[in-house]
């Protein structure tokens, strides 16, 4: 049997933390061999949408000035079409992220006069530039249209009587986060998604349901496409892009909706004819296809910390047990000395720029503080091991990531060996709870 611990020795995690670590694993088993089932059912899906769409070696290459019939990538929008089961799809390193996804997805589908409603309470910090919750260039705001939300109930359960009452006349949009965002309520699964659709479109059939799909793409086996969304919107450098993607963002749905965000990303009269792809097909193409395994190895590692830490005593979101619809981990530390050990802990474990030790900064599009841990190969991606969090009450981290599981799991002990050796967990961690 081979000796791990020599090699964990080498990152500075004592016998204590990697003992504890094999501890924890031997109960997961069960839940990862469910994850297992479900990255090889959406394996599969992957590999029949690009057969069905015909992708070709020709279709790696790319092309450069207008991008005029560009097949690799009006097929790789095809293979998202059938993938999410929608109309359409466009899929560019154009978009230059999940936010950029989420802003032209909006703005191409609201006009003056419209009204966005969230039901699901505030949404992620920097889209409230986006809508003009804070002011902010350019914002929906600034173009007449107006936003409401409705916040879920305490027990994280939708408010149907109050989303009934918000839907007026004016309402043109829904928008849902399915992730928790700097929030440490539940993510929403994709069958909650569905009974929050039908429930709109029953109060107003011709409302537009856009979900906010970053960090959920392949967890389950359906897509919020799959049960009613118009609009499924996310970004390259998360599940999706498999850690290849260097760059880029999706919006899949209505034909008419998607050719609405065509023509705000590009111009009118232009649309989705034009659009080089440059170099970087290979990658989106073979970041698609990794996605369902890569996905699940970011999904143990998620599963790996709640058991980890919520056995010590910390509150976790979702707990050990809970089933999982995104690929996020919150921890909450009550205070920014916990946040930030987490943090430097994750950077430490990191194939690039594992010497670096990040700090809070103020970070553009965040009311507060924020401290990001990202030691990867593509800059920003997390869907490559990574944290973050704001430096703000309650002190919770966001964690997420993992291109393997071994990369994961040596993070976490990293983190919890942090944590010890900064006084802030104490040494006799394995007998507490």
């Amino acid at each position: 049997m081979i000796d791990l611990s020599r090699q964990y020795q080498l990152f500075g995690i004592s016998e204590e933390v990697l003992a504890y670590g094999e501890q924890i694993l031997d109960s997961l088993q069960d839940r990862f061999r469910t994850i297992d089932e479900t990255a090889e059912y959406n394996q599969l899906k992957v590999i029949h949408a690009m057969q069905a769409c015909s992708v070709s070696e020709a279709c790696l290459l790319g092309t450069t000035g207008y991008g005029y019939n560009d097949l690799g990538r009006d097929t790789l929008e095809n293979v998202y079409a059938h993938i999410f089961h929608t109309e359409a799809a466009l899929v560019r390193p154009q978009i230059t992220c999940g936010t950029h996804a989420l802003a032209l997805a909006l703005m191409s589908n609201l006009r003056p006069g419209d009204e966005l409603l969230s039901p699901v309470g505030k949404p992620y910090d920097t889209l409230e530039e986006v809508i003009g919750i804070r002011p902010s260039k350019g914002s929906l705001k600034e173009y007449g249209i107006s936003y409401r939300q409705v916040d879920l109930l305490a027990d994280g359960s939708f408010d149907y009587e109050g989303i009934k009452a918000a839907i007026n006349e004016k309402t043109r949009l829904i928008t849902i986060q399915r992730s928790k965002g700097y929030q440490t309520r539940p993510t929403l699964s994709v069958a909650r998604i569905g009974e929050l659709i039908a429930f709109v479109k029953s109060v107003k059939p011709d409302v537009i349901c856009m979900v906010d799909n970053c960090y959920g793409e392949f967890v389950e086996t359906i897509e919020p496409t799959d049960v009613g969304a118009d609009m499924a919107v996310g970004s390259l450098i998360k599940n999706p892009g498999g850690g290849l993607a260097p760059i880029g963002g999706y919006i899949a749905g209505r034909q008419d909706c998607v050719e609405n965000a065509a023509y705000r990303l590009t111009s009118p009269g232009l649309g989705k004819e034009v659009g080089a792809s440059l170099g970087v097909l290979s990658s989106f193409y073979q970041g698609l296809f990794l996605a369902p395994t890569v996905t699940a190895s970011a999904l143990k590692g998620a599963v790996f910390a709640a058991n980890i830490y919520e056995k010590i005593g910390f509150p976790v979101v979702p707990d050990a047990a809970e089933s999982r619809h995104d690929i996020i981990q919150a921890v909450t530390f009550g205070s920014p000395e916990g946040v930030i050990a987490f943090c430097q802990g994750i950077q430490a474990a990191a194939s690039v720029d594992s010497f670096v030790t990040p700090e809070p900064w103020d970070m553009p599009g965040y009311d507060s503080q924020v401290i990001m841990a990202a030691g990867a190969f593509v800059s920003g991606s997390s869907i490559e091991l990574s944290a973050d969090g704001p430096i703000a009450p309650p002190y919770a981290v966001y964690f997420q990531g993992g291109l393997t599981f071994p990369h994961a799991k040596l993070g976490i002990l990293k983190t919890l060996q942090n944590l010890i050796d900064k006084g802030i967990v104490s040494s006799d961690f394995h007998k507490l709870k």
